[in-house]
């Protein structure tokens, strides 16, 4: 491809008048001496070194509880997703800088066992509390709320990242059926965003890492279908088939090859960023290969009652311990009880963070308050769970069936 850089005029930098709203932060972050990052490469370097990123290695991508150290889990389609956002980023002449912290951060919502547990985890939540959920609102919340670093003073403070950034993960929904895309004009309160695709990103780095997000999991779960077993030699015939139609190799480079390019040549930001037509015709075709071929095969269908139980039964155990006005109390002591059971002593840790607790003397927002009812604990359970990595869920489950 011959460089050039069509959206220099509109990438997210001082130049771009909505550049303030883009690096707004709701609490400002501790300042420090000689920085030389701007503010979107700091936001990478914090979720970088946030826990739940590091989490993500044990969170299932499509296939899970896999021996093959070869499968990808979903650290690995994070990364894949930062790279083929980066290569397009940098050949449109966007900020590369928002794209990778955008990038980065998008999954960071993910339940465990992927999207059986996200649709397991939004039944709970909808039986429950009569609320919806789903990983990218979810991210919201933990880049808002949950995740916490130490700043300068050893003091734990929310991540409290740019609004681009927030952005980018409640607007990703690399899942909806979307080809050509262009950002959205209003500055709104990303709160307020109800469904999954309600709005179009805000920066034009949002709709390239949207847009990345789903090239880069259709070739890959490919691949791991391949080497799981689920796709046989009638099946990549049929593939191969299907890729001769549209001149490209049916393989994880070629199918990324072929579009990362023509994306980048066919994006500008009078027509937005998108593949031309026959590409979203073989993009869409691949989609429903994978569908029909891997996403229902009829291997999932155990899978699929094995997390129901799993999360349903860490639901079950950790709303046992609600125990009416006395809770917080309660559970400060079994986060200090090396005699209680492991799950609820570490629940109970981990909720003490975000309670309002004498002698804390923490900035971090404490979303739970004083724990006063039980809408509040059940929410607190919902958002434990939803951090889980899937081996630590099923920890628990063996704590509580285990004798």
């Amino acid at each position: 491809m011959a460089e050039r850089k069509p959206f220099e005029c509109v990438k997210a930098g001082p130049d771009n008048p909505k550049y303030e709203q883009m690096i707004s932060r709701e609490v400002p972050l501790y300042k420090k001496d000689a920085d030389i990052r701007n503010e979107f490469e700091r936001d990478y370097t914090r979720v970088l070194h946030s826990l739940g990123y590091r989490r993500l290695k044990h969170k299932t991508q499509v296939f899970f509880n896999t021996r093959n150290d070869h499968i990808c889990t979903r650290i690995e389609h994070v990364n894949h997703v930062e790279s083929v956002s980066y290569t397009i980023a940098t050949y449109l002449g966007l900020s590369t800088a928002l794209t990778k912290a955008i990038a980065i951060a998008h999954d960071l919502g993910h339940s465990p066992f992927g999207h059986q547990g996200e649709r397991t985890l939004k039944r709970i939540s909808q039986k429950y509390l009569g609320e919806t959920f789903w990983h990218e609102k979810n991210g919201l919340n933990f880049v808002d709320n949950i995740e916490l670093l130490e700043d300068d003073k050893r003091r734990m403070r929310n991540l409290s990242l740019t609004y681009a950034v927030r952005d980018g993960i409640i607007s990703h929904c690399g899942e909806l059926d979307t080809a050509v895309i262009k950002p959205r004009d209003e500055f709104i309160d990303l709160n307020d965003i109800k469904v999954p695709g309600q709005y179009s990103p805000f920066t034009w780095e949002g709709c390239v890492v949207k847009l990345a997000d789903r090239i880069a999991y259709v070739g890959r779960d490919i691949e791991d279908a391949v080497r799981v077993g689920f796709i046989g030699k009638d099946e990549l015939r049929q593939l191969d088939d299907m890729a001769q139609r549209y001149h490209v190799a049916a393989n994880t480079t070629g199918i990324l090859h072929n579009m990362i390019t023509k994306l980048s040549e066919n994006s500008s930001p009078e027509r937005g960023i998108g593949l031309p037509e026959e590409y979203i015709e073989m993009l869409n075709a691949i989609n429903q290969f994978n569908v029909e071929h891997i996403y229902r095969h009829k291997r999932f269908n155990f899978y699929i009652k094995y997390v129901d139980l799993v999360l349903e039964s860490a639901f079950e155990a950790l709303m046992d311990a609600y125990s009416g006005e006395d809770t917080l109390e309660k559970m400060l002591l079994i986060g200090n009880d090396g005699k209680a059971p492991e799950y609820l002593r570490q629940f109970g840790q981990w909720l003490s963070q975000f309670c309002m607790v004498e002698g804390d003397k923490n900035p971090n927002k404490k979303i739970y308050g004083r724990l006063d009812s039980e809408r509040t604990y059940m929410r607190a359970v919902i958002d434990y769970i939803s951090g889980m990595t899937d081996q630590y869920v099923i920890r628990i489950f063996e704590e509580l069936t285990m004798f």
